[in-house]
């Protein structure tokens, strides 16, 4: 399932640090404006404890973890919506993502220098919100000039498309992202069919030093961004890509051992890619057997064809039935025998929604 969060934020906020401590790629992370110019893409496993523990329990000769894709995009500048900078080649690729990361600098170092001359988090936001409402706005005024003109001979159709886009449209001249528009079930097949910039969920990434790390959210800058993206319904995250990127150079023992020695709980870089894999909707089931253990990313909602389908169209085609326990029951239990003869292993049909943590197994006929 071939989802991407796209990286985002203004020239040296530490977007490419953390894309390096991502993917382990070594992209340029220059101290000057668009260093990276053409997106990259990166493929990280996405961290799961449940994985090692089934992994313990089935032996398995392998284990797979799901995947999650990052794409880096270069930094953007005021003026972008019009062609500032790269602005047109940068809108673009935002426009291919399915969620973004939106990577803000909460820290102060004189030795890397900010774009606009000065360190303000909500400054930065808006800056790019509103380069990325500018560009919605011009999609939807087109939209809106050919609806019109339909809608003027009578089409219903055509009509209620002109109602929708001055809804949306009044959002955005009021500086606000169409993610915040309440639309009705109805209303939102044609809202996702006009591909806009701000309907994308967000992440907001509040980068801090190396020193703010173990308590950020003390970081008056950290607790703007985060004031912010609640007023959004978004969420925020606090790491320090600088941080990130050493980390990722180290085994398990090691990553352990520093992340202690720092007062961190958890590494920064696991959680952001946790929340941008849950940001679109995503789960994972697993399947365990002797030859491997594998976690499968689906969208929450799947019903267990459609599920199966994510390992091969051919379980989907000819799917008949799952044997389903969840993870919980599993791991309490200690196998898949104890735990069918304690009831809790279930033949599941096609009606079947999919929960996250499902260990299936399923059976199809093609």
């Amino acid at each position: 399932m071939a989802l991407t969060a796209g990286i985002v934020g203004l020239p040296n906020v530490g977007k490419s640090t953390l894309f390096n401590a991502i993917t382990k790629a070594g992209v340029e992370a220059a101290n000057y404006p668009f260093a990276t110019i053409d997106p990259n893409v990166g493929v990280v496993e996405v961290p799961d404890t449940r994985l090692n523990k089934l992994t313990e329990l089935v032996k398995p000769k392998k284990t797979v973890p799901t995947t999650f894709e990052f794409t880096d995009i270069a930094g953007i500048v005021k003026g972008a919506s019009k062609g500032e900078g790269l602005g047109n080649k940068f809108l673009a690729n935002i426009r291919q993502v399915d969620a973004i990361c939106h990577v803000v600098r909460c820290f102060e170092d004189d030795n890397i220098t900010h774009v606009t001359g000065k360190v303000d988090p909500l400054d930065d936001i808006d800056t790019i919100n509103l380069e990325l409402i500018f560009a919605d706005l011009e999609s939807i005024e087109k939209r809106f000039v050919r609806a019109s003109k339909i809608a003027r001979t009578g089409d219903k159709e055509a009509q209620n498309e002109v109602a929708i886009l001055e809804k949306i449209k009044g959002t955005l001249e009021e500086g606000k992202s169409a993610r915040t528009v309440e639309l009705t079930p109805e209303e939102e097949p044609l809202v996702r069919g006009l591909f806009l910039l701000t309907m994308k969920p967000v992440l907001y990434v509040a980068n801090v030093s190396e020193d703010d790390v173990a308590a950020g959210e003390d970081n008056e800058m950290v607790k703007a961004v985060r004031a912010f993206a609640a007023s959004e319904g978004a969420e925020a995250v606090t790491i320090s890509a600088r941080i990130e990127e050493e980390v990722a150079e180290l085994d398990d023992a090691e990553k352990l051992e520093f992340l202690q020695e720092m007062g961190i709980e958890q590494s920064g870089l696991d959680l952001l890619i946790q929340k941008a894999y849950t940001l679109l909707g995503l789960g994972t089931y697993f399947t365990a057997g002797e030859q491997e253990v594998r976690a499968w990313t689906f969208r929450l909602g799947m019903r267990a064809p459609q599920a199966a389908g994510v390992i091969h169209t051919d379980f989907e085609r000819g799917f008949i039935r799952a044997e389903t326990v969840s993870y919980d029951d599993l791991a309490e239990y200690g196998s898949m025998q104890t735990a069918k003869e304690a009831g809790r292993v279930r033949l599941e049909g096609k009606d079947y929604v999919v929960q996250d943590g499902d260990v299936m197994l399923f059976r199809f006929n093609v």
